[in-house]
């Protein structure tokens, strides 16, 4: 990439990512309201507030932030294979992104009932509190890759050391994590079914 081009996707990568952690922060935030409150209004409104923010910004901003990313990588000279901090980071973003898509259609199950005139004689204690503890283990992921950019540990990969055959390994796991991702969407409900 040329010099600007590779600027303007460093910027999209960072605008996205940091966007994504921001937004999971507010959400982690309206979550624990919803989880605390004993103001059924307000909780009513939470669930709604988090179903608005899971698809229409977090969600993008998550998959914008891993396709910016894979795009910086293979279009520099840090590629996505030859730092272990590049590869973990993406295994971390990949893994946030699809708990994020099969966690996100609970959420709008929640924004349904709490829709519902029933929703303040019911007990959706489990529902709301492992609403709060994925946005924490989602807070978490990001958090980690953020340590990841900043510090970059553990060196050069095989493959960045160019030692024979690493290539080889490595599009062999990257194919069987798709793979396995696509298989845990499919049998999720998240994926087309054909």
């Amino acid at each position: 990439m040329s010099p600007r081009i590779r600027k303007l996707a460093l910027t999209s990568h960072v605008t996205f990512s940091v966007g994504w952690l921001g937004a999971v922060l507010a959400y982690l935030v309206v979550a624990i309201a919803g989880l605390t409150s004993l103001d059924v209004q307000l909780v009513k409104g939470t669930y709604v507030t988090m179903h608005l923010m899971a698809w229409f910004v977090i969600v993008p901003c998550a998959v914008a932030a891993l396709l910016s990313g894979l795009v910086q990588s293979l279009g520099t000279e840090w590629g996505l294979l030859r730092h272990y901090w590049i590869l973990a980071k993406f295994l971390l973003t990949t893994l946030g992104t699809v708990i994020l898509l099969l966690h996100a259609p609970r959420v709008s199950e929640m924004a349904v009932r709490a829709a519902e005139a029933a929703f303040a004689t019911g007990d959706y204690t489990q529902q709301r509190t492992a609403l709060v503890v994925h946005a924490a283990g989602g807070l978490a992921i990001l958090l980690a890759a953020t340590v990841l950019s900043i510090f970059k540990p553990w060196g050069k990969t095989a493959h960045g050391k160019g030692e024979p055959g690493a290539r080889k390994r490595y599009l062999l796991i990257g194919a069987s994590i798709a793979l396995g991702i696509v298989i845990v969407l499919h049998l999720s409900g998240g994926a087309p079914r054909h």
